[in-house]
Order: C-alpha cells, then sequence, then structure tokens
C-alpha cells in the first residue's frame, strides 16, 4: 500500500483491523509490515481520529496559491476586453496590448482563462481556424532586416462580377513589414519591376555590397518568372528563390499577411475603382506597419522589429511580468499574515500613482 491513495473509508478499516490483531497479541509495527504499510501512516491517522478530525484526504498544495490572481487584475482584464476598441483582438494581442498601455500583467493563459469563464472567448475576428496541417519551408536563419524579402500579388474584388484590381505587395521577411505596395488593374512584369524599385529605394538597398543584400523568394506566378524580372535580380545580385509549384505554403508570410488584410473587421470587401482601395490601403499599411502586434514576432509592430527594438522591447515586458508576479504573491501573502521581504512596486497606470493600477492597498 506504499504510495497508494486510500479512501476514508479504507483507512478506518485499517485501524479496526489494526486494534483488533492487538487485541490478540500480535505488535503494531508487524500489523503495519504484514500490510506493507508504512507504521508512520497509521499512527497519524490514529492521533487524527482521537482529535476528530476527518481522515479525508485534502487537496495537495496550498490552500489559496500565492501567485493567484488578485480579484483587482481579473476586473481589469474583463473591463479592457469589452472596450469596442479591443473587442476584435485576440487574447494574446489583448494582453500584449494592456502589458504596453501599463494597464495590467497578466499571461497569455491567464487571460484566456478569465476570458472563457465569462464567455467572451468567441473568434475575435474574421480569422477561420487554422486547420494545423501546413508545413512551413525549410529556410535559412535570419539574424535582420534586409536579409530575405518575399513578395505576392492578391486579388481584390470589384463591383463588377469578373473584374478585380491587384494588391502587389513586398514584404520583408525577418520583420514582417511592408516594404512597398501597389494596386493595378492588370498583373505584368512591368509593375512588379515598379513593387521591387521602389522597395530598393526605400531600404537604400543599392548602397548596400553586393553580398549583403537581400534574396527574394516569390512563387511561380508568370510575373514572377518573367525574363525582365529575373533579369533585374540577376544585375542586382539579389539571388530569386521560388517556390515549389502549387505550394502556396512554401511563401507563407505574404500569404498570411494577405490573410491579416482580407481578414480585418475594416476591410469592405469590394472596392469601386483604384482610388477607392487606394483610400483605403493608404490608411491600412501605416497601420499595419506602425501599430499591428504581429503574433509572429513576438507581438511587436512590424516598424519595432524593423529598427532593432523587438529584444528590447519583449525583454522589458518579461521584466515588467516577473515583477508583477512577485508584487502578487506578496499581497497574497500579506492577506495570509505570512511575512515576505518588501518587494519593489509596480505602477501598472500612470494616471493612478497607486502601488498597482488595479489594486488599491
Amino acid at each position: 500500500m506504499k504510495s497508494q491513495w486510500l479512501k476514508e473509508e479504507q483507512k478506518l478499516e485499517i485501524l479496526a483491523i489494526v486494534v483488533q490483531a492487538q487485541e490478540r497479541g500480535l505488535t503494531f509495527s508487524k500489523t503495519c509490515l504484514f500490510w506493507r504499510i508504512n507504521r508512520r501512516r497509521v499512527v497519524r491517522w490514529n492521533t487524527k481520529r482521537r482529535q476528530g478530525q476527518s481522515l479525508k484526504d485534502l487537496k495537495p498544495g496550498p490552500g489559496i496559491p500565492v501567485n493567484r490572481l488578485l480579484p483587482e487584475e481579473v476586473g481589469a482584464v474583463l473591463k479592457m476586453a469589452v472596450k469596442e476598441e479591443y473587442a476584435d483582438l485576440s487574447h494574446r494581442t489583448l494582453a500584449v496590448t494592456a502589458w504596453d498601455l501599463k494597464k495590467f500583467f497578466v499571461s497569455f493563459s491567464s487571460v484566456y482563462r478569465i476570458l472563457v469563464s465569462h464567455n467572451l472567448m468567441s473568434i475575435r475576428g474574421n480569422q477561420r481556424h487554422h486547420n494545423g496541417k501546413s508545413i512551413p519551408p525549410v529556410r535559412k536563419e535570419l539574424t535582420g532586416p534586409d536579409q530575405r524579402w518575399c513578395w505576392d500579388i492578391s486579388y481584390l474584388l470589384t463591383y463588377e462580377k469578373g473584374l478585380y484590381l491587384y494588391l502587389y505587395v513586398l514584404l520583408d521577411e525577418y520583420s514582417r513589414k511592408v516594404i512597398s505596395w501597389l494596386i493595378r488593374w492588370n498583373q505584368t512584369a512591368d509593375e512588379s519591376k515598379c513593387l521591387i524599385e521602389e522597395g530598393l529605394i526605400n531600404e537604400n538597398i543599392l548602397d548596400l555590397p553586393e553580398d549583403k543584400r537581400p534574396e527574394v523568394f516569390n512563387d511561380r506566378g508568370r510575373q514572377m518568372k518573367a525574363k525582365p524580372i529575373k533579369t533585374m535580380f540577376e544585375d542586382l545580385h539579389m539571388p530569386q528563390i521560388f517556390s515549389r509549384p502549387r505550394t502556396p505554403n512554401d511563401n507563407p508570410f505574404v500569404e498570411s499577411m494577405f490573410s491579416t488584410i482580407k481578414g480585418s473587421p475594416l476591410y469592405p470587401g469590394r472596392f469601386l475603382d483604384l482610388e477607392g482601395s487606394y483610400d483605403y490601403f493608404k490608411i491600412f499599411f501605416p497601420w499595419y506597419n506602425g501599430e499591428h502586434l504581429h503574433s509572429g514576432i513576438d507581438y511587436v509592430t512590424p516598424d519595432q522589429c524593423h529598427a532593432g527594438l523587438r529584444d528590447k522591447i519583449v525583454s522589458q515586458r518579461k521584466a515588467d511580468l516577473e515583477n508583477q508576479q512577485h508584487f502578487r504573491k506578496e499581497v497574497n501573502r500579506q492577506n495570509q499574515n505570512i511575512l515576505t521581504e518588501v518587494l519593489k512596486p509596480v505602477i501598472l497606470d500612470s494616471n493612478h500613482q497607486h502601488v498597482c493600477s488595479v489594486i488599491n492597498l
């Protein structure tokens, strides 16, 4: 019976057998040895029974975890989640946004559990579920921006059946920043050259040594395989890499960006003309580069990642979370009258100079 969990009835039965064995002359220790149960364990049961305590096993661990979320933190998560401006954010993006705004410091999983428990965890946006079957392509590891670009063209629906606008996008694979974009009525190699040339100018690529220029990843569309495009990349000493035939997952980053575009709650779905599409995307792409917290780059914006600020921002968030976890433990321990060392407080709201924006000690 070593290391076995026993019910209260079984413990009482063992104690009764021990008493009967003692009445017949068998010692307490030999009875425990016969039953292969630790003697101290039986002594503990007998002591509890004499004191009128229950022999039922309690749940292991402390009754109240010291790292339990404070009620004020739960309230802060719910208060922010129901606001209209945050209604379309995923639980991860919601948490990161709160960290940056110093509203609360709660982990992804805790935010998820809070939202689920209050029926707030439906799909927050127009995205569909991932099927989980895609296999990412093998690529060499990137260490900074402007090492690999990827580009593609996507259809934009109009109000005329069979008539489309075409969105050209050039993306930096490391930072997910949109380097250049344009919209046209046709898919041609000349328009593709304009897209690449604008990217070269925006990033000052021609000032770099030839061996430091980015490689370019694209699919096998006729615009990508056109001779003027191939010649341009050869002259610029920028290797052109093609995906496998009929394998869009080989170019996942720009495809994911198109999904973000068309899954946005404000996406109109159809455009009346070229000017209308430009009016929309002149607002969207600055938001995407400067404000969108991208899940693929630790929830920083593409502009921040492109500028080399990603590690600094992520480390600061981690430090804030750890500091808040220590502070939360201190509050819970104080509530349980447990003395611990004084930890550095965290200011979660710059407008309220309390120990915590959601806690008023």
